[in-house]
């Protein structure tokens, strides 16, 4: 009867309290806390948790693996490669070191070197494969980014003059040969005679070998002194190609121009994107993809909080309803179910950050301790272009990922929130 009095008197909306107040803070985590009648809903709140813990902790460590591919093969296939590449056309490349000097005092060149290259068989008296083979002169090769520090075995000193070949580390494993050992090297491209153009064979000893990185790389190249190459592919005179490096590669459009301008002949130039965009585009979309994909979870997470908050705030109704009737505005209940949400996602994240950053940072000694105690063989290099797991950790990605996980954590408690602070007191004790 009581109840049905007061329900009839009018009631005086209560006088907003600061945002933010201490009562909504100690609310809140108090509601956070485990008990044994909201047992359940405590479960769900861990699982919210939990999930975007993982979420997030996955999606940077992803993110960094991604980076790590695209800077770790961007390093490595354009550092044995070059960004720029001239071929001559309507006639032989025989003024290549003319050409050479002019790109060289082009600004932003550092490195541009004439080169014989041509594929051709190598073969040890143990296997045989195909390779690529680059005829290069010594001061070049020494500065070549991807070859001379990478050396493992054996040394280019007095490559010009010691009549040898460098090899990748895997063509020697594949060929079963090391530093002093011979290879012969075959090319359908030999001498001319009356019955047409007969095969060249020839044999050299490995005088060095290298590693780059990159398994297939380190499992076609071939590098032979230049004068040598251009005798053994009837290049006599002249290179096949010139290479250049330059210090931005990010800006070609703006070296293009100059280097057209500076060779002051008929060439194909061609850079590092065309050679490689199908690849790196690739390696894009799957990065993008991935990222999109990965952020489900974190989505998952969030509407688990959705769904915690629902519950808890139809487990709480009798204490919202009293929070009313003592003077508490929808404003402030709204309030405490919003930081009891956002405390789920913001533990959670800062959680997923830290444990993202730590796996990231330690993702190759991982690896190797999974390999050593499980008996397995996790990455490959056989399979992959790279022998270890790269991992690069950019703070814009970071940055993005948190974000996203705040934003959504977030925007999961704005329901239940407001369906908490629309609740009648009146309703919610007519059954007290």
């Amino acid at each position: 009867m009581t109840v049905a009095v007061e329900s009839s008197l009018p009631q005086a909306e209560p006088v907003a309290t600061r945002a933010f107040a201490s009562f909504e803070w100690m609310s809140a985590f108090r509601y956070l806390r485990a008990r044994r009648a909201q047992g359940f809903v405590s479960v769900i709140a861990g699982f919210s948790f939990a999930g975007i813990a993982l979420g997030v902790a996955t999606l940077i460590v992803v993110m960094s693996v991604m980076n790590g591919f695209h800077i770790e093969l961007m390093n490595k296939i354009v550092g044995i490669n070059g960004h720029v590449f001239l071929q001559g056309v309507e006639r032989p490349l025989t003024d290549f070191d003319e050409v050479v000097d002019r790109i060289t005092k082009v600004k932003g060149v550092t490195l541009a070197l004439p080169m014989v290259e041509s594929a051709a068989g190598v073969s040890s008296q143990y296997q045989q494969t195909g390779g690529l083979v680059r005829g290069i002169r010594e001061a070049d090769i020494k500065r070549l980014p991807g070859i001379a520090n990478n050396v493992k075995l054996g040394t280019l000193e007095s490559f010009d003059t010691l009549g040898g070949v460098a090899i990748g580390q895997k063509m020697a494993e594949q060929l079963s040969v090391r530093v002093g050992d011979n290879v012969t090297i075959l090319t359908a491209r030999g001498a001319a005679t009356p019955f047409g153009v007969a095969p060249r064979i020839k044999t050299y000893p490995v005088v060095a070998i290298f590693q780059i990185g990159v398994s297939e790389f380190d499992g076609i190249f071939v590098y032979m002194p230049f004068e040598e190459a251009q005798a053994f592919f009837n290049k006599d005179g002249e290179a096949s190609v010139i290479e250049a490096f330059v210090d931005k590669p990010d800006k070609m459009d703006e070296y293009r121009e100059k280097l057209d301008a500076a060779v002051q002949r008929p060439m194909i130039m061609t850079d590092w994107r065309q050679r490689n965009k199908s690849f790196f585009d690739a390696l894009k979309i799957e990065s993008t993809v991935m990222f999109f994909i990965l952020t489900l979870i974190v989505l998952v997470a969030a509407l688990n909080i959705i769904s915690g908050l629902t519950m808890l705030v139809k487990d709480k109704g009798r204490d919202i309803a009293i929070l009313r009737t003592m003077g508490a505005t929808r404003g402030a209940i709204q309030r405490v179910f919003l930081i009891t949400g956002a405390a789920i996602g913001i533990s959670g994240t800062l959680a997923g950050f830290l444990l993202g950053l730590l796996v990231a940072k330690n993702l190759e000694p991982i690896r190797q301790g999974l390999n050593k105690m499980l008996g397995l063989n996790i990455f490959d290099p056989n399979f992959y272009l790279l022998s270890r797991l790269p991992s690069v950790i950019e703070p814009s990605d970071v940055i993005a990922v948190v974000g996203l996980s705040l934003t959504l954590s977030i925007l999961a408690t704005i329901f239940p929130s407001r369906r908490a602070a629309k609740l009648d007191p009146v309703e919610a004790l007519r059954y007290e």
